[in-house]
């Protein structure tokens, strides 16, 4: 198993990114909150999960080992496969999932692409008391200290990360408009220093979408 990768990051997609580790490239898929933690041309350390396909063999990246072992959980869960777990992680962090499992909020899982009532019922039931407990009280969002987009391009990063989940441009550009405008009435930037938290960004407008 790779545990994790530590290397230069040598080129950023929508979904993932390329890590050269010893001169070797590796293909890592991530969620978008974990792609805005990357630079090209910097270094960068991510925790990882290899899924081991007949056809393929795909390396999965996160910015914490937390998030890449609730990853690895919720596949044991009857349905999810790692695009679905990964789609998971890319709408809560791994504490808002615990809390939403907990508390049996079959309401808030299906705001993830993908999962309808009955499968966010039969994950509630399958994985209640198997993610551990949550490591704080706060609501969703980022990891203390994660790193900060900036204000601009985080639409560029919200609406690739909706494509790559499965929404069509259209319907990401509608659902990006309308969180602008809520961030607008809101007095601009969620942050004081002007700039803007692309993973909470991502999660409203998956809100957004999931109203439609």
């Amino acid at each position: 198993m790779i545990s994790h990768l530590a290397g230069t990051v040598t080129g950023i997609a929508p979904d993932g990114a390329v890590i050269e580790v010893g001169g070797v490239g590796l293909l890592v898929q991530c969620t978008p909150a974990t792609l805005a933690t990357l630079r090209t041309g910097a270094r960068a350390r991510v925790a990882t999960s290899l899924v081991v396909r007949e056809d393929a063999l795909t390396l999965y990246g996160f910015a914490a080992d937390d998030e890449r072992d609730v990853f690895e959980l919720l596949q044991t869960a009857s349905g999810v496969g790692p695009r679905l777990a990964l789609a998971m992680l890319a709408v809560f962090t791994p504490d808002a999932l615990r809390r939403a499992v907990a508390a049996e909020d079959v309401t808030a899982l299906t705001q993830v692409p993908g999962i309808g009532r009955k499968g966010a019922q039969r994950i509630v039931l399958e994985l209640a008391g198997r993610l551990g407990a949550p490591a704080s009280a706060a609501g969703p969002g980022p990891a203390a200290g994660a790193p900060r987009a900036a204000a601009e391009p985080w639409r560029e990063q919200v609406r690739a990360g909706l494509v790559s989940l499965g929404w069509q441009a259209r319907e990401a550009d509608q659902a990006i408009a309308a969180v602008a405008a809520d961030l607008a009435a809101d007095g601009g930037a969620a942050d004081g220093d002007g700039t803007v938290d692309v993973a909470t960004m991502l999660r409203s407008a998956l809100r957004k979408l999931s109203r439609v």
